[in-house]
């Protein structure tokens, strides 16, 4: 499941970042974003969600929310 697929307000945590972009892995474990960590949607948009990571909210787009595998 994808992050597009997950319920708002629940805590999941993350198994693999589906991309081939090294610049982006590293922009995403710079956030705390990779394999083993916690994350929890806060919303859902249009154009995206926003995330709960370590305690930092950010917005990410749908493309990005669709590589991020829970």
């Amino acid at each position: 499941m994808t992050l597009r697929e997950a319920e708002e307000g629940k805590e999941y945590i993350i198994r693999q970042i589906n991309t081939d972009d090294e610049e982006l892995n590293a922009f995403l474990f710079s956030l705390g974003c990779y394999s083993g960590e916690a994350i929890t949607v806060v919303a859902h948009r249009r154009s995206g969600c926003t995330v709960s990571i370590k305690d930092a909210r950010y917005n990410i787009d749908t493309q990005l929310a669709e590589a991020i595998v829970i």
